[in-house]
């Protein structure tokens, strides 16, 4: 059966964690919420739909969620110049594809912006199938995106491991049926649960060269 490889964008492929949580402190700013950065960061990683409410009380719907997902959009524009991929995306990428894996892409974040962090990554060429948060109803934690992406795929959970940089994308793994490789790049030190940890992708490029 073929192996799957769900692929995270954010913190896992790109230097962007802190961007995002920047462009919310803004977008929460300018609609009168207060909230500081170091209560938004450890929340990047989840998709509006998630993020908003655990900060307000604005819930998806409100008419004030639109203006705020919009503020942060803005905001993350002004950002997206200074953002980098970290090193060694392609060759993760070709290296898991030449092994034999099926790669998807499955992001919290909106398609457009999911395909221009791709391009600045050069593995969008290597990477058609994605999901992203148009494709569900609720995003990470929850499951559904993963879910998606393993029909997508035509994958056995059992078969297919995520690769992400969160505790949420561990908790969406693991509620979808799939085990979760963590990255230590994008900052986050809560890795607790994860079925592999590695430093950089370089580290996981080598453990996809021995699977």
């Amino acid at each position: 059966m073929t192996r799957t490889l769900i692929l995270d964008i954010d913190g896992t492929l790109v230097d962007s964690n802190d961007a995002h949580a920047r462009a919310w402190v803004q977008a929460f700013g300018e609609q009168g919420f207060g909230p500081e950065f170091s209560q938004v960061r450890p929340l990047i990683g989840m998709g509006s739909d998630q993020l908003v409410p655990q900060v307000t009380d604005v819930q998806p719907g409100d008419p004030r969620f639109q203006a705020l997902a919009d503020g942060r959009q803005r905001a993350f524009e002004q950002e997206f110049a200074g953002l980098r991929p970290f090193a060694g995306t392609r060759e993760l990428v070709e290296t898991a594809k030449r092994k034999g894996w099926k790669v998807v892409v499955a992001t919290s974040g909106e398609p457009e912006m999911a395909g221009r962090l791709l391009e600045l990554a050069n593995v969008a060429d290597l990477l058609p199938e994605r999901v992203s948060s148009q494709d569900v109803k609720a995003s990470k934690p929850q499951p559904d995106l993963l879910q998606v992406a393993l029909k997508k795929a035509g994958a056995d959970p059992r078969e297919a491991w995520m690769l992400g940089d969160t505790r949420f994308d561990i908790e969406a793994a693991h509620k979808a049926g799939m085990k979760c490789a963590a990255v230590r790049l994008g900052g986050n030190t809560d890795l607790e649960g994860a079925d592999a940890v590695y430093t950089d992708l370089i580290a996981v490029r080598e453990w996809l060269e021995h699977t």
